[in-house]
C-alpha cells in the first residue's frame, strides 16, 4: 500500500464531499450549480476513464463531457462512490503495480501509455484543478467556497496528531 497516495485519495473525497455539501445549500436554481455540475461530470467522466484504464478494461465514454447533465444529487452520489472506489484501490496496490506502465488510448483515438502512479496523481490533481474552477465561480457569485485545502483536511481527519481537538 501506498500512504501518500492513500492519503491524497481520502483528501481528495473529502474536498469533493465539502465541495458537494456546499452546492447543495444553494439549490438548483443558484448559476453556480449549473456550472458547478459541468465542471464535476467532467471529472467523474474522467475518473471513471482511468479507472478502467488502470484496470486494462473497456469504458464506454467516447468523450470526457456527458451529453445530459446529471442532477446534483445524482452527481454527488456518483463521486462519492468513486471517491471510495478510489481509496479501496490505492490501498491495495504495491510499488511494482504502482511503476507498471499501461497502454490505452484516450478518448479522442490517440495512444497513450502512463504508470499506475502517474494516473492515480492525474486523477488527483485533474479533480483539484476543476474544484478549484467551481470555487472560483462561487467567489465570483458571492458564495463563500467550500473548505478545501489539504492542510485543512490534515488538520480536521489528524486532529491528535496536529495538536487539535477532534470536530
Amino acid at each position: 500500500m501506498n500512504g501518500t497516495l492513500h492519503r491524497l485519495f481520502t483528501f481528495k473525497a473529502w474536498a469533493n464531499d465539502q465541495l458537494l455539501t456546499a452546492l447543495s445549500r444553494l439549490g438548483g436554481n443558484s448559476p453556480v450549480t449549473g456550472l458547478a455540475v459541468k465542471a464535476l461530470s467532467h471529472t467523474y467522466v474522467v475518473d471513471r476513464i482511468f479507472a478502467a484504464h488502470l484496470r486494462r478494461e473497456a469504458h464506454a465514454y467516447s468523450s470526457a463531457n456527458l451529453s445530459e447533465m446529471p442532477t446534483l444529487e445524482a452527481l454527488a452520489a456518483d463521486l462519492r462512490r468513486s471517491d471510495k472506489e478510489y481509496i479501496d484501490y490505492v490501498s491495495a496496490l504495491d510499488h511494482p503495480q504502482l511503476a507498471e506502465k499501461i497502454d490505452f488510448a484516450f478518448t479522442d483515438g490517440a495512444p497513450g501509455r502512463m504508470s499506475r502512479e502517474e494516473m492515480l496523481m492525474h486523477v488527483v490533481t485533474h479533480g483539484a484543478g476543476h474544484r478549484g474552477q467551481v470555487s472560483a465561480v462561487m467567489l465570483l457569485n458571492s458564495v463563500p467556497p467550500a473548505r478545501d485545502g489539504f492542510a485543512t483536511y490534515l488538520h480536521e481527519a489528524e486532529a491528535p496528531a496536529r495538536r487539535r481537538v477532534a470536530a
